[in-house]
């Protein structure tokens, strides 16, 4: 099992994506229109710093995510926050401050300031606006990300099971109704040096024009002629469209979301996944009984309150395992809501120190809630748990992956 706790953290700049050397025509197919910008461009960035490493069994923390905050921080607002990239930090004269490239310096500046810690930067994740995002990893991977969205009508069901199977396995999802897609398309170099984009602006630029054409406002069932034959569900159609754009870029996988909560993830070998996310509220206290009092304020502050606080926490399941080509499904979908529900129905509304036996000898910390949770679903889904993420607020998430 892996473990990662994420901190997010914000900053604002401007940039301008061009490469000196290149003739303007060159720098128009590889950034599009932006590269005019000749005093740069703006964005809200958000970044992800995920960390790995072992447990402190005392403490229930992989890293104390304060230390994120106060020491990567200090990189953003000195070398980041409200800078003109291209000018105002030298990593940046070079290469065109890209998401892939920022995410990537963002890794080799804040890196080495933990180095006196066990848990250790594995990966940093950039969203740069709703449509793109980058990832760039300890093993010098890289990941760039292009959101697009399409809306379209659909009867959930699959030509090949009969009226009966239909009805039986999609319910009243088999009337007609629609929905508002967003898709995210990843491509991934497995050893990036930033020096040209990972996708270039014209190929991205006409994958997403053609899918569009292709998907919005039809109804796939008779409109789309690559999806006749096909079963007409989420996780049929993340595969055509992983398919679809496999033919002409190099493609890693595709998410596609029916709504925010749910989605499915298909990648090569015909690998599909499917997601679902459910909130539950929840109070509880950092408190490690091998501290004293005094430890546990300094480490935890104001999260060790003796009377409690509580947050809204949400919890993003995974599942994998055999996709069935007859019927288009991974895992019925009400069986997956059920199984969540269940798993955190003990937890709704508690006290998770005080009401719950989970945490009577352990710290109620995100790490610790993660891997109390997955067992308890894991066992309910058949061990076709693949990933489980909990967000205690916007900006902390603790994963836990099979391996």
């Amino acid at each position: 099992m892996l473990l990662t706790v994420s901190k997010c953290l914000e900053f604002s700049a401007s940039r301008r994506l061009r490469v000196a050397q290149w003739s303007d025509a060159e720098n128009l197919s590889a950034f599009g229109p932006e590269t005019n910008a000749r005093y740069g461009s703006g964005r809200n960035y958000v970044a992800y710093f995920v960390f790995t490493g072992p447990v402190d069994p005392a403490t229930g923390m992989l890293i104390n995510i304060s230390e994120i905050k106060g020491r990567a921080g200090k990189i953003v607002r000195a070398r980041f926050d409200h800078k003109f990239l291209n000018e105002d930090n030298s990593s940046f004269r070079d290469v065109p401050p890209t998401a892939e490239n920022i995410a990537r310096q963002l890794y080799v500046d804040v890196a080495p300031l933990f180095s006196d810690v066990e848990a250790k930067l594995c990966a940093c994740h950039l969203s740069e606006s709703p449509e793109r995002s980058a990832t760039y990893y300890f093993s010098g991977a890289c990941e760039a990300n292009y959101w697009f969205e399409f809306s379209a009508a659909r009867n959930t069901m699959s030509p090949r099971l009969s009226a009966d199977e239909n009805a039986r396995l999609f319910g009243s999802a088999t009337s007609t109704h629609g929905h508002n897609y967003r898709a995210r398309l990843t491509f991934r170099s497995e050893r990036f040096d930033g020096k040209d984009p990972l996708v270039r602006y014209d190929a991205i630029d006409a994958c997403l024009r053609a899918l569009r054409s292709e998907l919005d406002h039809r109804y796939l069932n008779e409109e789309v002629v690559g999806l006749k034959d096909r079963p007409i569900t989420t996780e049929s159609l993340a595969r055509y469209i992983y398919e679809r754009v496999k033919t002409t870029l190099p493609l890693h996988r595709v998410r596609l979301h029916e709504r925010d909560d749910f989605f499915a993830e298909a990648l090569g070998n015909n690998a599909v996944f499917l997601g679902l996310q459910t909130p539950f509220h929840a109070a509880h206290r950092l408190h490690a009984a091998a501290l004293s009092n005094s430890e546990n304020a300094k480490l935890y502050g104001k999260c060790n309150n003796p009377t409690g606080h509580g947050h809204r926490y949400l919890t993003e399941a995974t599942v994998g395992g055999d996709y069935d080509v007859r019927s288009g499904t991974l895992y019925d979908f009400v069986a997956l809501k059920n199984a969540m529900a269940e798993s955190l129905e003990p937890w709704r509304d508690r006290h998770l120190d005080l009401e719950t036996e989970d945490f009577r000898d352990a710290p109620s910390t995100g790490e610790n809630i993660v891997r109390a949770l997955w067992p308890k679903l894991d066992n309910r889904l058949g061990q076709r748990l693949v990933r489980l993420r909990l967000w205690e607020t916007a900006n902390n998430r603790f994963t836990l992956r099979r391996t």
